[in-house]
Parts: structure tokens; C-alpha cells; sequence
């Protein structure tokens, strides 16, 4: 999966792909074409879900801006929910631990204290389900389809995606070496955007082949036979 999704970026006519989405990179900070960036990846995740080994290309901008739209729509409804629960719930701990004051109090405070630190795990538990989400709404073509538990369940208990999750964190500290060399130059500044851009086609190829991996395997084991049994395996890890 790693050697695929390294090798994808550069597949077919890819400098001018490459060019074109550093350049949005370098653009981000006036927001539009920070949206085109989104909506090509939810691109490259449509794409390869359907089997393509080829990158797309950059055409039908509108559509890449809705969908980079819709796209980061889904990331902040992923995002802000939990955060929003996970700050009530730390404030209503650390008030309760205030208003009653002593040891009682005290020993709320710690609870609070440990809750806090929990905000680590939550922030993976939104970078490991967001991914899916997109993955879905980029299959399905629909926005519901990214909060569709039913088809998410089996992406996001699967070992596929759970190996499609860790693989870019690989992607990412290549990325994040590359980058920290170039920055040592003003030239390399200058392509900083132009590595990230890469990276980000992919990491976002890499969550794409693991979720049509794990709809494959269900489609076919909804035939039944020998892949019912798949099914049913499936159904009771759930």
C-alpha cells in the first residue's frame, strides 16, 4: 500500500497536476483555493474507489469547489462535535471539582486533569474517522453517505483502513523531513507547497484503496457462499 500510494502522484501526465496544486497550496490563504485542494482529493478518493490507477486531472473547477465545500463541511462536523462534547464535558468536571472544594474537590480536579489529557486520543479518533467519511461521500456521490454508520461500520473496524491510517503517518514525517530541508533555502521554501501537495494525493490514494478494499470484500460476500461467511465474520466483529 505504501509503495502504491507513493508511487500514484506521479503517475500518467503528472507535473502539470503537480504544478497546478502546489501552486493552490501557495494560494490556500484566500480560502477558494484551499477548497479546489479538498474537492481534488475527495477526487482522488472517487477515483480510486472506481479503480483508476491514474491520478485525476484538474478540470470542471466548479465541481472541485463544491465538492471541496461539502468536503470541509464533513471534516468540520467530524471535528467540532467531539471537541464541543469533550470542552462541556472538562468544564462541568473542573466546575463541580470548584464548587465543592476540599479533598472531594480535589480529587475532581485530577479527574479533570486526566481528562485533558484524553484530548490526544480524541484528536486521532477524528483523524482516523474523517478520512472514511469522505471516503464515503466520495462512493456514494451524497453527503449523508459520510454519516451513514451502516457504511462506515466495516471501513473503520477493518485492518485495511486501519493500515491505510498508519502508512501516512510515514508519508508524513517523509514530508515533513523534505519540507524542513527545503525551507534551509529560499528556493526550497518556494516548493515546500508543491511537497505537501504530493504527500496529501498520496495519503488521501492510500485511505481510498483501503476503503474500496473493504467495500469489495462485502460486496462480494453479499453474493453468499464462501462469501457469506466473510459477511457474517464481519457482522459479528461489529
Amino acid at each position: 500500500m505504501l509503495e502504491d500510494g507513493l508511487s500514484y502522484p506521479v503517475r500518467g501526465d503528472w507535473i502539470g497536476r503537480i504544478i497546478i496544486g502546489g501552486v493552490l497550496g501557495f494560494l490556500s490563504l484566500l480560502v477558494i483555493p484551499a477548497f479546489v485542494i479538498v474537492g481534488y482529493l475527495v477526487r482522488v478518493l472517487e477515483r480510486t474507489i472506481a479503480g483508476d490507477e491514474v491520478p485525476p486531472e484538474f478540470d470542471d473547477w466548479g465541481d472541485l469547489l463544491m465538492t471541496g465545500v461539502v468536503g470541509t463541511v464533513i471534516t468540520i462536523a467530524y471535528t467540532i462535535v467531539p471537541v464541543i462534547v469533550y470542552a462541556v464535558l472538562v468544564a462541568v468536571v473542573l466546575g463541580t471539582g470548584g464548587a465543592l472544594g476540599g479533598d472531594a474537590g480535589a480529587l475532581i480536579g485530577v479527574v479533570g486533569a486526566l481528562l485533558a489529557l484524553a484530548f490526544i486520543p480524541i484528536l486521532f479518533l477524528i483523524y482516523y474517522a474523517v478520512p472514511a467519511a469522505l471516503a464515503a461521500y466520495a462512493a456514494r456521490g451524497e453527503l449523508g453517505a459520510a454519516f451513514d454508520v451502516g457504511l462506515l461500520k466495516p471501513t473503520l473496524l477493518s485492518t485495511e483502513y486501519l493500515v491505510a491510517v498508519l502508512m501516512p503517518i510515514v508519508v508524513a514525517v517523509i514530508t515533513w523531513v523534505v519540507a524542513g530541508v527545503l525551507t534551509a533555502t529560499v528556493v526550497g521554501i518556494v516548493l515546500v507547497p508543491f511537497v505537501q501537495f504530493y504527500g496529501q494525493v498520496a495519503v488521501f490514494r492510500m485511505f481510498g484503496t483501503a476503503f474500496a478494499s473493504v467495500n469489495d470484500r462485502i460486496d462480494a460476500g453479499s453474493a453468499g457462499g464462501a462469501g457469506g461467511a466473510v459477511d457474517d465474520d464481519i457482522g459479528s466483529a461489529i
